[in-house]
């Protein structure tokens, strides 16, 4: 008699922030929507920073959620300057949890664990996958073209590209990073790259290694698209061949969702912060491409000099914004509320926003954006020019690619005083440089959709992702 084949049970583990966890949340309902099982694994602190949110995660009968602790103390901040700490406590600490997790017995008529999908950032998971003979993939939510430039640390460590040493011109074109020899500066690289000081860097190090690490998964999971990136997915590829380029999973999880007729009744959202829906109203009352939208993300923090030079320059330009200022993000908030105080009848600030729906606004004409990969791809497939003004990680690189390479923005890397702020803004949204970057947004953005469409790159590696979990689940052999 012919054995059963096993049903496919996903689970998927996210790094504790705001970014990947958009991202994977994307992807298990994606996978949900499919036909899959999938359990969604989150630390204990996420998990309460969702229901303070008051995030409305999505219900789906093949998706659920699961916690752990991340064995840091419950006090201890989880912001940007302890991101390297939070990974390396959640790889010490989640191995026991985790298979205890995966072996138990399921009271909710789940099935047993197939296959796990991992953030890259916890090699330990795919270590432990093995152990147990479960199959893993690595999922890294950044761009293509800031991992590839992190695969070939190595290198630049070998040919003395790295470290920089002192005095150096940041302006200067990096060689070592094929693809990107003829644009990428030193001043493009991450803040790791240029502050290390030795081959020893431990941020240098860590990120080397948990990038390299995801070559031992059976998979690697990018959320971009070769329209985007072709050139950096196949460099990858040389190196991990098994590498999935399936974004941007938000446009294709909406249309899975329309297909569905699911649009308007499933309102999800896995904020870590309430959104403030009430500017929606505010941007109705606004005229067509009249505002400069307005976010530094999850995780930027600025200066008070830094906060009031940008404010300076928003004002200054004359052109109406909506600002994001999380609650967390300078150190004085009393500065924030004198902000507020002063604010003209052109600007208003919000802690939080739905981003997806504020860019997809007719009244948005640009985004002052920090180049998180998220950011990025919902302004690339709503057709909305950025202004970016990266702050770490693969930021730096992002920017670069959005002003040089798919000329869709502006880069105002390393710079934050008014008068840069108020001529960029002026470039963004006034005459006909600003026609020019609109034109070639909306040209991205059809070539994006069409990515996603039936037939498209994405699409159809987002077909061989779940065809091959459901090949490697059935291939398992349970207990």
């Amino acid at each position: 008699m012919a054995l059963e084949k096993n049903t496919p049970h996903v689970l998927i583990f996210p790094y504790p922030s705001q970014g990947p966890l958009n991202c994977m949340m994307k992807l298990a309902e994606l996978l949900a929507i499919v036909g899959l099982h999938v359990t969604v694994l989150n630390t204990e602190d996420t998990r309460q920073r969702l229901f303070l949110s008051s995030a409305s995660l999505p219900a789906i009968p093949l998706l659920r959620f699961k916690s752990i602790p991340d064995g840091l103390p419950d006090d201890q901040p989880r912001d940007a300057s302890l991101l390297i700490d939070v990974a390396e406590s959640l790889n010490m600490n989640s191995r026991l949890l985790l298979r205890d997790l995966i072996s138990e017995d399921s009271s909710d008529g789940f099935p047993p664990v197939t296959c796990l999908i991992v953030d890259g950032f916890l090699p330990s998971v795919v270590d432990l996958a093995e152990e147990i003979g479960l199959p893993c993939l690595s999922f890294r939510t950044p761009s293509a073209c800031s991992i590839w430039a992190y695969l070939c640390i190595p290198k630049l460590l070998q040919n003395g590209v790295l470290p920089f040493g002192e005095g150096v011109d940041f302006n200067e074109v990096v060689q070592g990073v094929p693809g990107m020899e003829g644009f990428l500066r030193r001043r493009d690289l991450p803040e790791f790259f240029r502050g290390a000081k030795n081959a020893d860097d431990p941020e240098l190090k860590f990120m080397a290694t948990v990038t390299a690490y995801s070559g031992k998964a059976r998979g690697f999971i990018l959320n971009t698209t070769e329209v985007l990136e072709s050139t950096a997915v196949h460099h990858i590829q040389s190196q991990i061949p098994v590498t999935y380029s399936v974004g941007p999973l938000h446009a294709i999880l909406e249309s899975y969702r329309s297909a569905c007729g699911t649009t308007d009744a499933s309102p999800h959202t896995s904020s870590l912060w309430q959104e403030d829906t009430a500017c929606l109203k505010w941007l109705d009352s606004q005229p067509d491409k009249s505002v400069v939208y307005v976010s530094f993300g999850s995780l930027t923090t600025l200066m008070r000099e830094e906060l009031h030079e940008f404010y300076s320059g928003l004002v200054n330009s004359g052109h109406k914004f909506l600002w994001v200022l999380r609650p967390d993000m300078i150190q004085d908030p009393g500065w924030t509320d004198e902000i507020k105080r002063s604010l003209p009848e052109e600007g208003r600030i919000i802690s939080w926003a739905p981003q997806q729906k504020v860019l997809a606004h007719r009244a948005v004409g640009c985004f002052l954006t920090h180049s998180g990969w998220n950011s990025t791809l919902e302004s690339i497939i709503e057709g909305v020019p950025m202004l970016c003004w990266p702050f770490f990680l693969d930021q730096q690189i992002n920017s670069r690619f959005v002003s040089e390479i798919w000329r869709i923005g502006l880069d105002m890397k390393d710079i934050h005083n008014r008068e840069v702020v108020e001529k960029m803004v002026r470039q963004m949204m006034e005459g006909e440089s600003a026609a020019r970057f609109r034109q070639s947004a909306r040209d991205m953005a059809d070539a994006v959709k069409e990515s996603i469409a039936e037939g498209g790159s994405s699409l159809r590696e987002f077909h061989r992702l779940i065809e091959d979990i459901k090949s490697m689940s059935n291939s398992v052999v349970l207990n």
